[in-house]
């Protein structure tokens, strides 16, 4: 009994500075910053007025943060389901046993190794649209160079917005399972967005890759072999074995890179903020700009609690649903 209870407390003391910090730089902060955004502070002088939710008010009728929201939207859908497919085709391919296998493995998941800073310098320079007078840069010269002139576009320097118009077919659809607010000019996807998802997926989807590989080489090869013998094809096989064996990778890989892309900052920064007419803009810029350019702190705390809410709303239920499958093995 003695030696428990000594190890009982030799593991609170190691446990507890931590506890400790995380109490206070974590939950501490956060709770302040939750104060914060109910108060008066719109300048450098603190002023803790107590203002309820006036900010949080103000904030979803500003124009900008609607932007901000239709773009995050937009980023977190494509950047989902291209970091999923090129992730799960590159594990299919890689899991045939292939030759240099390893050094493959160590291409698809060297962009890991570097920033969101430095991905977004290089795919700035890469989709560089050029100029009238200095001509075509980046991807837009190589489709020059080989005659797919047709394919240049303005990449992030466009502003065009796409949305499905209220009258199309597709619109109509839309009204009449009552999605119509998709068909709404307010939602759809900026042109500029798609140059942060190119750049995005393309440092994440060999994390993806590893996830899903590591995910197929756990799937007993004596599952396979007996759906062959019963005469399933390859893709019998993938669909109805592979997949479904696979759910909880897809879901821990949403979690993750959903959790990301909600909260995306550093790229913007790197390779087009806030864009024109804010088409590349997302809330994690438009909090900076508000808080530490404006001094709006209040605001700028409301839209931190805001995005506090998008991810755990997010991480809540994966955490939740893990609980419950650990404590049913």
């Amino acid at each position: 009994m003695k030696r428990w209870n000594w190890e009982r407390t030799a593991a609170v003391l190691l446990l507890s500075p931590s506890i400790i910090l995380i109490a206070i730089f974590v939950y501490g902060f956060i709770a302040f910053t939750g104060y914060a955004s109910l108060t008066a502070w719109d300048r450098l002088d603190p002023d803790f007025t107590y203002v309820g939710f006036t900010n949080y008010v103000k904030l979803f009728a500003n124009q900008r943060f609607q932007i901000d929201l239709r773009n995050t939207v937009g980023f977190t859908v494509l950047f989902l389901i291209a970091c999923l497919t090129i992730g799960l085709t590159l594990a299919i391919l890689l899991d045939q046993r292939i030759r240099a296998e390893g050094v493959f493995r160590s291409i698809f998941l060297f962009p890991m190794a570097i920033s969101f800073i430095v991905t977004g310098v290089v795919w700035r320079w890469l989709l560089n649209p050029g100029s009238p007078e200095l001509g075509s840069t980046g991807v837009n010269l190589l489709f020059e160079k080989l005659g797919l002139g047709f394919l240049k576009w303005g990449w992030f320097t466009d502003p065009v917005v796409w949305h499905i118009p209220p009258d199309s077919g597709l619109g109509q659809l839309l009204q009449q399972i009552g999605l119509g607010f998709m068909a709404s000019p307010k939602v759809g996807l900026s042109a500029g967005v798609v140059s942060l998802v190119l750049a995005a997926t393309w440092q994440m989807s060999g994390y993806t890759m590893a996830m899903y590989l590591a995910g197929l080489r756990a799937i007993p090869d004596e599952l396979r072999e007996a759906a062959r013998v019963d005469g399933a094809s390859e893709w019998q096989v993938l669909w109805h074995i592979v997949f479904p064996m696979l759910r909880p990778i897809t879901l821990s890989a949403v979690i993750i890179l959903g959790h990301i892309s909600l909260k995306i900052y550093d790229l913007v920064v790197a390779m087009t903020g806030p864009g024109i007419g804010f088409s590349t803009d997302v809330p994690a810029y438009f909090m900076w700009d508000t808080t530490f350019r404006g001094n709006h702190f209040a605001r700028g705390s409301a839209i931190a609690m805001v995005l506090l809410v998008m991810v755990a709303v997010l991480i809540i239920p994966y955490l939740v649903w893990t609980t419950r499958t650990e404590a049913e093995l």
